[in-house]
């Protein structure tokens, strides 16, 4: 078996401080955000079908909520901070961890805060045309950076109250886009070869863009060493986010599609605002538009929250990274918030929009595949480890997640080669990495 960071315990294991309730809640924070938002106008372009827009989010829900089940397996047979790196570190090598661990600062955290921080920019722009909204967005990330370096109780209440806020505005908006919208608009295909078009390269790329919309779906792993009673935790926050966001995206684009005909959504990336616009008018879709841009404060907010957890994890196993560890009671991990909010801030001064959708998606489905793969490996190499939860529908569950992710991962590389080299030069770049780090601390047993 290979040692890895999982297997050392710190002298001074960080306070269990934050609950189920919190980790529900950072799943669907670091759910809904830019993607349901701006994802469905590049599908319409794509597929010229709602019908088949509406069968990609299917899909992509069912993907994330046998993601979800799998990692809760893993999650609470291992409940230490650090995600896909303590887990292929444990399974694998600390040198595949540490891969994951490297990618998932750049793809997993740092380009969806971008990402964010960029559709937050258009929707301000809805509401007040000609605001600075990259300035703004950049101050976004400043700050929500400092106030989960700050405390961490701080943090914790400040996702908590603004992602209850998100959820609350999207039902309300979906019941009464329900009321106002024509439904016949959203279940209408537009050609007869919807079967055709569910089975095509298009539609696995189509994938793609909506796995990045639900990106979050393995959130509360990445907290799993401060959470109260993560056995319990971490299923149910995995399997419950999931499955709330899941039914919301799948009603809200219901009402996207019934707002408006086809032509007027087709490549719109506000599409919210243009759907918005649809039901209820001009005024209405600002004050929408305004309120779709503090929600994703708190999309944000949760991806500044993960992420570092996986970079101290990190620094924890690899004396070179000794940087990213040691901070003050009560508070964040704020040398690791700063490298990634340095890294997003980049990202948002040469990236486009789309492209990091693409990107994102690609990049995690392949490391979200191995991590997956993983637990058949830990069932045959550990049978006897403790394992409290174990993943419901084995080994279907998480056999058709793999499935799923291989066949977009495998049509991703034939239809966008630049995206997919982009993802490799990720992988090879954290080999690089890896090399000059060096091995893991020796683990105490």
């Amino acid at each position: 078996m290979h040692s890895g960071p999982d297997d050392e315990q710190p002298d001074a294991p960080l306070p269990r401080r934050l609950g189920a309730w919190t980790g529900t809640l950072l799943v669907v924070a670091s759910m809904i955000g830019t993607g349901v938002f701006t994802t469905s106008g590049i599908l319409l372009a794509a597929f010229d079908s709602p019908t088949a827009v509406l069968a990609c989010w299917a899909i992509g829900g069912l993907l994330a909520l046998t993601g979800a089940l799998s990692y809760a397996e893993l999650a609470a047979a291992l409940p230490h901070n650090g995600g896909e790196f303590l887990f292929l570190s444990r399974i694998f090598h600390p040198a595949v961890g540490f891969v994951a661990g490297a990618a998932s600062l750049i793809v997993g955290f740092a380009a969806p805060i971008a990402a964010s921080a960029i559709a937050f920019s258009y929707y301000i722009d809805r509401v007040f045309p000609g605001a600075p909204g990259p300035l703004l967005a950049i101050a976004l990330i400043v700050g929500l950076s400092f106030i989960h370096a700050w405390r961490v109780d701080a943090g914790s209440r400040f996702q908590n109250g603004f992602t209850a806020g998100k959820i609350l505005l999207i039902v309300l908006f979906i019941a009464a886009g329900l009321w106002q919208g024509d439904t016949n608009l959203a279940f209408r295909a537009t050609d007869s070869s919807l079967g055709a078009t569910l089975s095509s390269a298009g539609f696995a790329v189509g994938l793609v863009l909506v796995s990045f919309a639900y990106t979050g779906w393995n959130a509360s792993v990445y907290i799993a060493g401060e959470l109260d009673n993560p056995q319990r935790s971490l299923p149910l926050s995995l399997t419950a986010g999931t499955l709330l966001v899941t039914v919301l995206y799948l009603l809200l684009n219901v009402v996207f599609l019934s707002a408006a005909p086809t032509a007027e959504l087709t490549g719109v990336i506000e599409i919210g605002h243009v759907a918005a616009v649809g039901l209820f008018g001009e005024s209405a879709a600002r004050v929408l538009s305004a309120l779709i841009a503090a929600g994703l404060i708190s999309t944000i907010g949760a991806f500044i929250m993960t992420g570092p957890r996986v970079l101290e994890a990190m620094g924890a196993a690899f004396p070179r990274l000794g940087v990213l560890t040691g901070r003050r009671a009560g508070r964040g991990p704020a040398g690791p918030i700063v490298l990634q909010a340095a890294i997003a801030l980049v990202m948002i001064l040469t990236s486009s929009f789309e492209a990091l959708l693409t990107y994102i998606g690609f990049t995690l489905s392949l490391f979200a595949m191995l991590t997956i793969i993983g637990l058949f490996v830990l069932r045959v190499r550990e049978p006897d480890l403790p394992r409290p939860y174990r993943v419901w529908g084995y080994p279907v569950t998480p056999l058709l997640a793999i499935g799923l992710m291989g066949w977009m991962i495998w049509q991703s590389i034939m239809e966008r080669p630049a995206v997919a080299g982009a993802g490799g030069l990720t992988v090879a770049a954290g080999i690089a990495l890896f090399q000059f780090v060096g091995r893991a601390q020796p683990t105490r047993n």
